[in-house]
């Protein structure tokens, strides 16, 4: 026997059996991670539901993005993970299901509510098919099945600024994540909660597709550091940022210039290209190239100078390597920004010599960047000499 597939242990007995089998399942009850989910298809009436495996403890690892990348996990390791819990899910309209306040819904904020793992049994309509094998190419949501009733078996762990929140129906829905985010709860809670139409106005609040709250709570708040950022002093050189994560790779550019943003993306495996660009003026329209990434990179990007209290032009070059055969979603990508930017700065006095620098890590040509750059188009000709 070698290293078990399923739990990494020498030998392990436990899960042997297992590999390959098929089962049907009727009913089971596990520790939500915790992660709820909801749908944009049919919008706006949107399948909604909590995702759980068949164990108990602390299952936060299954879902949590800031865990995969602490602990460096592979993409075949994330997948078998992710293979391990059932989507519980129902149908419900965005605005019925808050003002109703159907028994489902009230289990799944509850579960939203959350920063802990969480002991949930369901009982299903009809019985959902399980493979117990890691699998190398699954979705990050599988195993749906729709629910006939769910209860929690224990009670949540609530933060108290996240229960002061959710009961103050006066706040509206973006102040209420600017105070989120200042008592430091991380960012997958903000979006489980704003994606459960647990925060905001009375009126106003609704059940959230959760891709568009990932992108709502990376914009809000960057959008309210970048409005910080613009009275900061200019940094003094340029500065270049670098990281990798399963394929991802990420070269960050500071330059001592007033507040602007640009994203550009690069596939080594089929050379596409996507870019988004944003001014010193306030960003209107959504960054329909890069989508959500933009975002998560932005708030990465903002934290940083937020907290050494400068403001530069920021240029984001983002290289998809082949190795990346599996989509991970934009928490990876935030996380990968963040650790760029904690990693520190390489210095430079000059525009070129940031640039030939970058060049030694990337497979693409940085001439490539800098010709569909609307940041460099706006930077003097002879600054750039020869990567033009």
């Amino acid at each position: 026997m070698a290293y078990c597939r399923i739990c990494g242990e020498y030998e392990c007995k436990k899960h042997t059996m297992l590999l390959g089998r098929v089962r049907k399942i009727n009913s089971f009850s596990g520790s939500s991670p915790p992660e709820v989910f909801v749908g944009r298809w049919n919008y706006p009436n949107v399948y909604v539901g909590i995702l759980s495996p068949e164990e108990y403890g602390n299952t936060k690892i299954m879902s949590s993005a800031e865990e995969w990348h602490s602990r460096k996990l592979g993409i075949r390791d994330i997948l078998g993970l992710r293979n391990e819990l059932i989507y519980g899910r129902t149908t419900s309209n965005i605005k019925k299901a808050v003002v109703g306040g159907s028994k489902f819904l009230g289990v799944l904020q509850e579960v939203a509510m959350t920063h802990k793992s969480v002991s949930t049994e369901f009982q299903l309509k009809k019985p959902v098919t399980r493979h117990d094998e890691k699998e190398s190419l699954v979705p990050l949501i599988s195993n749906a099945a729709l629910v006939e009733r769910v209860r929690l078996q224990e009670n949540p762990k609530i933060e108290k600024k996240v229960d002061y929140l959710v009961n103050d129906v006066d706040v509206k829905s973006k102040d209420a994540l600017l105070e989120l985010e200042k008592a430091r709860v991380d960012t997958s809670t903000m979006i489980k909660l704003l994606s459960a139409g647990l925060l905001g106005l009375r009126k106003n609040r609704k059940l959230v597709p959760t891709r568009w709250s990932i992108t709502a709570v990376d914009g809000n708040i960057s959008q309210e550091k970048i409005d910080k950022i613009k009275d900061f002093p200019l940094i003094n050189d340029y500065l270049v940022f670098y990281d990798e994560y399963v394929g991802n790779h990420y070269e960050i550019l500071l330059i001592p210039r007033f507040w602007s943003f640009e994203v550009i993306e690069v596939s080594v495996r089929n050379h596409g290209l996507w870019k988004d660009y944003e001014s010193n003026f306030t960003r209107k329209k959504y960054a329909d190239s890069v989508t959500g990434a933009y975002y998560a990179n932005r708030l990465g990007v903002t934290e940083y100078l937020e907290k050494i209290k400068k403001q530069a032009t920021v240029l984001v070059l983002r290289e998809i390597r082949p190795e990346y055969y599996a989509h991970l979603g934009v928490g990876i990508l935030r996380e990968t920004t963040r650790s760029a930017m904690n990693n520190g700065p390489k210095k430079f006095g000059s525009l070129k010599e940031a640039l030939e620098d970058i060049q030694t890590r990337l497979r693409t040509s940085i001439n490539r960047y800098v010709r569909e750059s609307e940041l460099m188009k706006g930077l003097q000709q002879m600054t750039l000499g020869r990567y033009l």
